[in-house]
């Protein structure tokens, strides 16, 4: 989509209706198995830990796996909040292995994804006035482009880009980032490059995207960190415990506690 296109399209954003959220920060990512959600998992953890009360939205819709990760059994998720069955506040779940709240999604659901704009909104307004209740609120978009990411996008102060070194990882990433700042100028737009050898490679990644941004669109994301590739990642996902209780040592859990700490 061309920036014309872009300009005439119809505006998704609720940034009209109230202004974005400086405690509320979305996750978001051009393509999907860069390990997005993991990394906001393990954000809210690091939150948590630094004494801020977070909120974890799974924002993927259709394809949610929050509960999955953290091992939570889920009574109520956003689907019932959707067909009107419960309200957002009801279907806040606490994860005990995290110490921080959760609102799950519901995976497999096309319903959900294909949500209505107006719904959307409702959605949006709803968890914007709940953020007052909690230092941070992390809202764990969907990989790509679609309306719901960004609609969701539109109520969060700050804008995460999480990619790594993969050449289509960083394409769908400029892409983002180049709708995102097009449509919500006044967001803070920043990256993570995830999975890499070594903080001089995460260095390398980000120049290689941060230079097409400053060509093409004149702005200068800036890099909010580098996480470093960890085999214990993957043990912890599988064992569905968070990476900073499993191995709080490890080098992926230092490097999220040290983005952590930039966002305060």
């Amino acid at each position: 989509m061309s920036e014309e296109q872009l300009r005439k399209a119809p505006r998704l954003e609720i940034g009209n209706i109230l202004p974005p959220r400086g405690n509320m920060i979305a996750v978001a990512s051009g393509k999907g198995g860069v390990g997005k959600t993991w990394f906001a998992i393990t954000l809210a953890h690091a939150l948590s830990a630094l004494k801020q009360k977070t909120l974890l939205f799974d924002g993927d819709l259709g394809l949610a796996n929050v509960d999955v990760q953290l091992g939570l059994t889920v009574g109520h998720d956003l689907g019932c909040v959707i067909t009107g069955t419960t309200t957002l506040n009801q279907i806040v779940q606490y994860s005990d292995k995290a110490r921080f709240y959760v609102i799950a999604g519901r995976s497999g659901s096309s319903g959900l994804a294909a949500m209505p704009l107006g719904r959307l909104q409702i959605l949006a307004e709803d968890l914007s006035l709940m953020s007052s209740s909690y230092d941070k609120v992390l809202l764990d978009m969907g990989a790509g482009i679609d309306k719901s990411v960004r609609v969701l996008a539109g109520i969060a102060g700050n804008i995460i880009i999480v990619c790594t070194d993969e050449p289509t990882s960083l394409t769908d990433a400029y892409a983002l980032i180049k709708i995102m700042a097009l449509q919500y100028p006044k967001c803070k737009i920043s990256i993570v490059v995830n999975q890499a050898d070594s903080f001089q490679e995460g260095q390398r990644t980000y120049e290689i995207l941060c230079k097409a941004c400053q060509t093409f669109l004149k702005i200068t994301p800036p890099m909010l960190g580098v996480v470093r590739r960890d085999a214990r990642v993957r043990d912890a996902i599988r064992n569905q415990m968070p990476l900073i209780s499993r191995y709080p040592t490890s080098e992926a859990a230092a490097d999220v506690i040290n983005i952590a700490r930039k966002l305060l």
